[in-house]
């Protein structure tokens, strides 16, 4: 599994419109959907909000990265987004959301998913790195960094 097979500037939006974690989820959902990484976005939608319904996926340090497992997924995918305004997630640090990383996995794919979890946590605790993703105007600006960041990791 390499994640920059998963970062892809057309499933990334900067701004993304929503202003909960409910809609922000759905809007990132159907960016997949629009770019045809999807084809059954409200099934996508459903087993991403029953995870989130579980335990919050708002990490802390302005970071939230939702998640699911869905069936009939070819392959796992991934959108980002930055919302115009940092959004309430219940992270645990209290503090609201200014970068929101959606990856869907199938369900057959448990260790890709844990791994693909794994390696954007990492990634995300450089707080120099986070703290620019945060400010990045654009889907170019933000794939360019994460690009050019796992490059150099690897």
């Amino acid at each position: 599994m390499n994640l920059l097979d998963l970062i892809q500037e057309r499933t990334i939006r900067v701004p993304i419109k929503s202003t909960d974690k409910q809609s922000a989820i759905s809007e990132l959902v159907d960016v997949l959907g629009d770019e045809g990484s999807i084809v059954d976005p409200d099934t996508v939608r459903q087993a991403v909000w029953e995870r989130e319904l579980q335990r919050t996926t708002g990490i802390g340090e302005g970071l939230a990265i939702p998640h699911g497992r869905c069936e009939h997924l070819p392959s796992m995918v991934m959108a980002m987004g930055i919302p115009l305004q940092p959004i309430d997630f219940a992270s645990p640090d209290k503090r609201p959301v200014e970068l929101i990383i959606l990856l869907v996995s199938p369900t057959n794919n448990t260790a890709d998913h844990i791994q693909a979890l794994g390696r954007i946590s990492r990634l995300m605790v450089d707080r120099t790195f986070r703290e620019a993703a945060y400010k990045s105007k654009s889907a170019n600006e933000l794939h360019a960094m994460f690009t050019n960041a796992l490059n150099d990791s690897n």
